[in-house]
């Protein structure tokens, strides 16, 4: 389940952390404004210490996949997207969720296991309606090896794809896939 502070605020917000980071990336389509999210979910992580959230905003000729954690520590080796004050949970690191052991983890179960979004909660463990904006995301049920992210969807699954990770969001009613798993030779 993903807890959610209603009342929370987040500075720099969300929006912001992502309006200052994408156009750094590789990946962004050149020149692309970053608009607000068309869609998102979130995955769990077991633990309850790292936060996964993704964002699917839209891009000139489809969407971009942005996938985040949030950690509550800094993470070695990960790519940071920023740093942000919780008025809940205090300090948080924001990072890219390819480069986090965490997200690739969740993001391979679910795949594996048939998995999907997390339901959204309360801070008193009580269930929050669905949002309008809230991607159906399911996995193939199978699948092994290396977790890829496809970044700008649609994108292209290789043939020898094991597994994949697909979702659904208002106006993108025929399942996109947004990660796969492949063997790794």
């Amino acid at each position: 389940m993903g807890i959610v502070h209603p009342t929370s605020e987040l500075t720099p917000s969300k929006a912001d952390l992502l309006a200052a980071w994408l156009p750094t990336q590789s990946w962004w389509p050149h020149d692309a404004e970053v608009r607000p999210f068309r869609a998102n979910f979130r995955l769990d992580d077991p633990t309850g210490e790292v936060g996964i959230e993704t964002f699917l905003l839209p891009v000139p000729g489809g969407v971009a996949q942005v996938p985040v954690t949030y950690r509550s520590a800094p993470l070695d080796g990960g790519v940071l997207v920023g740093e942000l004050e919780h008025s809940v949970l205090g300090h948080r690191w924001v990072y890219d969720g390819p480069s986090d052991p965490v997200y690739v983890a969740e993001t391979t179960a679910v795949i594996r296991h048939a998995g999907t979004e997390v339901d959204l909660v309360d801070s008193d463990g009580h269930t929050l309606p669905r949002r309008p904006t809230t991607a159906a995301v399911r996995g193939s049920g199978d699948g092994s090896g290396e977790l890829h992210v496809v970044r700008l969807v649609p994108g292209t699954v290789p043939a020898d794809a094991t597994g994949t990770l697909s979702a659904t969001w208002t106006g993108q009613p025929e399942p996109a896939v947004l990660a796969w798993l492949a063997r790794v030779d």
